[in-house]
């Protein structure tokens, strides 16, 4: 997706030597990050600190018909996600539904979109949005999201500004796919833990075997609709299933 309205827009020079000592002070300071929260804190607040003309920012993602908003940086930014979930249009939603394209937006003056968003466009005015640009990060199996930047003033982004925040957004793709395995890993391990501490708690009560009491665990699971962890971790604050 690719839809740039070439309103209204202010000129502006980026030192690009500057801009690219800047991003990789910000990818390493991303890398160091200790959970997938504060790494999408770092991103956004760097779209603030970085892209000329950004007020502020956050990430939106889809669930199916659902909106979710990641670390954002100013209230109406979760005001706005919220109104384009509840109208059902608007340039964020829009972009992270999309898989086709270049997959970025960049409307210079939301007041010329009355025609396109006609029910999200003067509302989102009435929030104080000016002009927003988006970026599509990442996308999964189920769930699609963008990184949206947004300011209070109508023409506050150029192209300038759009350069910038395709390089924040592919460090912030990177940083936020490490962040996510990272934890996904460290989930795991965790899992595995309470499994294997369960197990035990069994095997000694019970007196069953290693397979034994995994399959009391793994069936108690399948007829309770309950994940194994959450089974795992009642057996060892509670000493059994019962």
């Amino acid at each position: 997706m690719r839809f740039v309205q070439a309103g209204r827009v202010t000129e502006g020079t980026v030192d690009w030597a500057r801009f690219a000592q800047q991003m990789a002070a910000m990818a390493r300071d991303l890398l160091a990050q200790d959970s997938v929260t504060a790494t999408l804190e770092r991103i956004t607040a760097s779209a603030t600190e970085l892209v000329e003309g950004c007020d502020a920012a956050g990430l939106l993602v889809v669930h199916g018909t659902q909106v979710e908003t990641l670390a954002p940086t100013d209230p109406f930014v979760t005001d706005s996600d919220a109104l384009q979930q509840q109208m059902g249009e608007g340039p964020c939603f829009d972009a992270a539904r999309s898989s086709q394209g270049d997959r970025v937006f960049r409307i210079a003056d939301l007041t010329a979109e009355h025609q396109r968003w006609p029910a999200y466009a003067p509302r989102a005015h009435l929030l104080g949005v000016g002009s927003m640009m988006g970026f599509l990060l990442f996308t999964d199996d189920e769930d699609l999201g963008a990184l949206n930047l947004y300011s209070r003033k109508p023409g506050a982004f150029n192209p300038d500004s759009e350069t910038a925040g395709w390089l924040l957004a592919s460090h912030a793709a990177v940083a936020f796919s490490s962040a996510r395995t990272h934890a996904q890993m460290e989930q795991a391990v965790a899992t595995r833990h309470i499994i294997g501490e369960a197990m035990g708690i069994l095997m000694g009560t019970h007196h069953l075997t290693e397979h034994e009491s995994f399959d009391v665990l793994r069936r108690y699971s399948q007829e309770n609709n309950v994940k194994l962890r959450e089974v795992a971790r009642r057996v060892c604050e509670q000493g059994s299933l019962s």
